[in-house]
């Protein structure tokens, strides 16, 4: 049976939505080619004549989450490079500030590797004192192996702000996962954040 934390980071589901055949990326390309419709859709999704990174063949992730960063307005980015050994538990020991009523975003850097990537969404629960306080669900989209043209994928998530006032401030603690339209989880980490009166 799923704990509690578990039920809470499960993706939304729409009624009557059935993902769609798996193609690689070769099949997409080569699908339809004199449909014009359908090749700006492929165009969309970033399918193209540019040669594929070379990757692992050892290495079996589809979705590769190389980054996180907290970006507010006037300050300098706060960027976990999560290429380097020890980074996810650095995300749960030292907690981002925040100053109280400061608009801020996460973003992440990612590449896609082998497949098409379908339907990749964030789903985060924020926590405080063991109490849900916020739940949030964000669809990234649907991604093709990455390109020489195209190495890796930014997405910024969407504008937040921090709650002001004496009884807002304080530790907060989030658990956090990508995870895609077949409910393969690429990411879960746990991390944590300060709202305080004054950035530190």
């Amino acid at each position: 049976m799923a704990s509690a934390a578990e039920d809470d980071l499960v993706a939304s589901k729409t009624d009557g939505f059935k993902v769609g055949e798996k193609k690689t990326v070769e099949e997409y390309a080569k699908l339809d080619q004199n449909d014009e419709s359908l090749n700006r859709w492929k165009a969309s999704l970033g399918i193209s004549n540019s040669p594929l990174l070379a990757v692992d063949p050892s290495d079996k992730r589809r979705c590769i989450i190389q980054s996180l960063a907290l970006e507010v307005e006037g300050r300098s980015d706060t960027v976990i490079d999560l290429k380097v050994p020890g980074s996810l538990e650095t995300l749960k020991t030292k907690p981002f500030i925040i100053k109280e009523g400061a608009k801020f975003r996460m973003k992440a850097n990612f590449k896609v590797q082998h497949d098409v990537l379908s339907g990749l969404k964030y789903l985060q629960v924020v926590k405080r004192k063991g109490i849900r306080v916020g739940k949030d669900e964000e669809m990234i989209g649907s991604f093709p192996p990455n390109t020489e043209e195209k190495p890796t994928y930014e997405k910024k998530f969407s504008e937040d702000e921090a709650p002001s006032g004496m009884m807002a401030r304080g530790h907060y603690e989030a658990v956090s996962k990508f995870v895609d339209d077949d409910d393969h989880t690429h990411l879960k980490f746990e991390w944590s954040f300060d709202i305080t009166k004054d950035w530190k």
